[in-house]
């Protein structure tokens, strides 16, 4: 991660605090839960902040103490704490009191869900299971299970505060704090609690703007989508990849009398829709296309090869993209796996992770490498990249640097030589430096087929 100087240093200090205590619950549900989601260096670095805790007891230390803890450099560090914020296992906030000071680092653990919360989220659960397969998932949620009971059937008759203490006079309080207890902090940083899911999806996601412009007021009342079911279906739309107006028929389906939206109703409806239109196969963020707020060709007649490139890479989804640029033959499950990966942890829309699959594929030869399409994908994330067009200009304004990158790694495999010659590439490139691995590759050939593929998929849908 070349760029993370601009955000983090060495010598910059950092303390770690935690809202909540952190029991051996927790640690069970970190490793077997959380480790197949964020990987085995995100969940050292929790906990290692999480020794941290105690051994710090509020004081600072450099990030040079970090690193020798740990024994990784400082962008991995900073990679892997993206992660742990992604998923919601940390909070984290700066404090830079001048130009060219060491800044201050507060990082704040977050606890993760309790087990039967974290089963019952419909997107952490189901991308477990496409982690760890079937097997292991159901052993895990045996282990974790917890007996669950209907409280509906009982009747509540637990105490309130008054009805079990005296009341105290106003007076007694005041005179049992004095002044150097210092004054008594009045709502804010309040906790949400173990019961809510701490990560968060954009609002972007999904349309409620066309979701609400098609539902009726009299059969869906605005109150009856309460911040929950909003919530829910934000996660359901993504997961699914269900589209308003076929969210409106899903709501409209579990919506009862009294105006009601029951989420675990809602959550059974749309796992049936995505049944039906996929034949049971559970959902992978592979199979995905861009968003339709996120589309700029969408609505508009491609006049250039550009814009008739940025209209399919918006249209197909990055499994169908690996498949046409394969001759028709299916991805292999390693690139499927790290497409997919970059989809969860950089939050990257389908759209722009085809314009990196299409862009890598020109520069190394036809292939897919990890470290070089996760160092460009966490680069786009950072830099809030949505558009397939705001994909490809940065592609454009970065190509030297990522050209850069290719030749570090390069260095790390073999002793380059020499080669220095002008390649034609795609005109949104435009690019002219030398070719990064193979001097026999013929980018402008390689470009040819792209197209020719990527056309007769466009005819034959």
């Amino acid at each position: 991660m070349q760029h993370h100087w601009k955000e983090l240093i060495a010598v910059d200090r950092y303390t770690v605090q935690s809202r909540d205590v952190l029991h051996e619950v927790d640690r069970k549900v970190l490793t077997l839960l959380y480790q197949p989601l964020i990987g085995c260096r995100a969940l050292a670095l929790y906990m290692t902040l999480w020794g941290e805790l105690e051994l710090l007891g509020g004081q600072e230390a450099t990030h040079h103490r970090l690193m020798a803890l740990m024994q990784c450099g400082l962008p991995d560090i900073y990679s892997e704490r993206l992660k742990l914020e992604g998923i919601g296992l940390l909070s984290t906030y700066v404090h830079a009191p001048e130009v060219d000071e060491p800044k201050l680092f507060l990082y704040e653990l977050r606890p993760p869900l309790a087990p039967d919360q974290f089963f019952r989220d419909e997107m952490l659960s189901v991308f477990l299971r496409r982690q760890v397969g079937r097997r292991l998932f159901i052993q895990l949620s045996n282990v974790f299970a917890r007996p669950f009971i209907d409280e509906t059937k009982f009747t509540p008759v637990t105490r309130s505060f008054s009805d079990v203490f005296s009341a105290v006079p106003a007076e007694q309080i005041v005179a049992g704090f004095s002044e150097e207890d210092g004054p008594v902090p009045l709502g804010g940083n309040e906790h949400t609690g173990r019961d809510e899911a701490s990560y968060a999806l954009d609002d972007d996601v999904f349309d409620f703007e066309l979701f609400f412009a098609g539902l009726s007021k009299q059969l869906v009342p605005r109150r009856a989508v309460t911040a929950k079911v909003k919530e829910a279906i934000k996660k359901l739309a993504f997961l699914y990849g269900i589209p308003p107006l076929e969210m409106q028929k899903i709501v409209l389906g579990v919506i009862d009398p009294a105006y009601h939206i029951d989420i675990d109703a809602l959550r059974q409806a749309a796992r049936e829709w995505y049944e039906l239109e996929h034949g049971g196969v559970e959902p992978r963020l592979v199979e995905r296309v861009q968003p339709l707020a996120y589309r700029t060709m969408e609505h508009v007649k491609p006049r250039t090869k550009e814009e008739q490139l940025m209209k399919q890479l918006e249209t197909i989804s990055p499994r169908q993209l690996l498949k046409e640029i394969s001759g028709g033959v299916e991805p292999s499950l390693a690139d499927l796996q790290l497409i997919e990966d970059i989809m969860f942890q950089q939050q990257l829309l389908p759209g722009v992770v085809n314009v990196l699959i299409y862009y890598v594929m020109l520069r190394t030869n036809m292939k897919l490498s990890k470290k070089y399409v996760e160092k460009i994908a966490s680069h786009w994330a950072r830099k809030k990249v949505r558009t397939v067009k705001e994909a490809m200009e940065l592609a454009k304004e970065e190509a030297k640097t990522y050209q850069n990158w290719a030749n570090e790694k390069e260095k790390g495999t073999r002793t380059v030589r020499k080669v220095v010659r002008t390649e034609i590439v795609p005109d949104w490139l435009n690019m002219d430096y030398s070719q990064p691995e193979d001097d026999d590759f013929d980018v402008e050939q390689a470009r040819k087929e792209l197209e020719e593929r990527l056309k007769k998929y466009r005819d034959e849908s």
